[in-house]
């Protein structure tokens, strides 16, 4: 099928942390992804969705942006500006350990060597950042930072040096008798480093205004014969780094529109989206608010988690189209491209209301 209509641009949300059947693991969002890109022609998401660890897919219609930056750029605060390519900083924790560190270069050398990409300098903080890993009221991951100044200090050199992009490498508490890692592996929990991550990202994005994504420094898991393949593409190599400097490469600039900057013809802002699409549980987002509130139309798709947050619980469910999976979903979109009523799709089809 050979779409002829102008790209819809959606962005497409499944938040971090809240153990999404689809989204919830390893870049297993991706083939999700990749189908609404096809369905509308622009799809702007987060790394939750598109990281894969050793694994990725670069495809130029998904813009990927870090998540405080997608609720910016839905609350119409920030505009995107497609890049061609990015100078990608490296910013190490220094309480990595020295082998484990190397492990982490030899990535960014590779890519590199392998994929062209452009990473321009590394730098290591002057004090370790101190991850605490955390859990909410609700069971979703969250967690916190000792040292975030060193963090900010270690970004600006960066900044300095001439990086457009930062990828940015924490050490991780090593848990491997945890039950929440054991049910994650075995594909029923939620990912206890999600939220922590959040917590690093934004804290860069706000601060610098530049595309920022993370990827955590972890020893190596024992082999699990049980292991659920959603959680597979954490277990293929020593770092999670590859699928953060891919998206990192071409991930759109951020420009704040209260600064007065111009738009350019290719650049993509709030106004210009034509759908969101997110997990029927978690409308509460910023971004998926944002878009209610202009009436965006949003479409909810079943795909359980930790969070309850639903049309019904919003009241707003006529503002919202259900879907009961991703392809549904794409379907939906097709519609909203091509300009079709979604009411003509569904019957029976309802008498035309007459105005008394």
């Amino acid at each position: 099928m050979t779409l002829t209509t102008a790209p819809l641009p959606t962005l497409m949300v499944v938040p971090t942390g809240i153990g999404c059947e689809i989204g919830g693991f390893a870049g297993d969002a991706l083939p999700s992804a990749r189908l609404l890109a096809a369905a509308s022609g622009c799809l702007i998401t987060h790394p939750n969705v598109i990281n894969g660890a050793s694994l990725y897919w670069r495809d130029p219609r998904i813009h990927y942006v870090e998540g405080y930056a997608l609720d910016r750029f839905a609350s119409a605060a920030w505009g995107l500006r497609p890049r061609r390519s990015q100078r990608i900083g490296l910013l190490l924790d220094a309480g990595i350990e020295s082998d484990l560190l190397l492990r982490h270069r030899q990535v960014a050398e590779g890519c590199r060597a392998s994929l062209g990409l452009d990473v321009n300098a590394v730098v290591s903080t002057d004090e370790p950042l101190g991850v605490h890993l955390a859990a909410g009221p609700s069971g979703t991951s969250w967690g916190t930072l000792d040292r975030p100044d060193a963090l900010l200090r270690a970004a600006e050199r960066l900044k300095a040096a001439g990086s457009t992009a930062i990828a940015v490498v924490a050490r991780f508490p090593d848990d491997h008798t945890s039950e929440a890692l054991t049910a994650y592996r075995h594909g029923s929990g939620v990912d206890v480093l999600a939220g922590a991550e959040a917590v690093i990202s934004h804290l860069l994005v706000r601060h610098l205004k530049m595309p920022c994504a993370h990827a955590p420094a972890l020893a190596a898991l024992p082999l699990d014969i049980d292991l659920d393949p959603r959680a597979a593409g954490e277990e293929l190599g020593y770092t999670f780094l590859a699928c953060v400097l891919v998206g990192l490469s071409r991930a759109p600039d951020l420009l704040d529109l209260s600064s007065g900057c111009s738009i350019a013809p290719d650049d993509l802002v709030a106004e210009q989206l034509g759908a969101v699409v997110v997990p029927d549980g978690a409308l509460g987002g910023e971004a998926v608010l944002a878009c209610l509130e202009r009436d965006v139309p949003v479409i909810a798709v079943s795909n359980p988690g930790m969070l309850s947050v639903t049309a019904e619980a919003l009241d707003v469910g006529p503002q919202v189209l259900k879907a009961s999976s991703y392809a549904e979903a794409a379907g939906l979109l097709v519609a909203l491209r091509e300009g079709l009523a979604i009411a003509s799709l569904v019957r029976p089809l309802p008498s035309l209301r007459e105005l008394k």
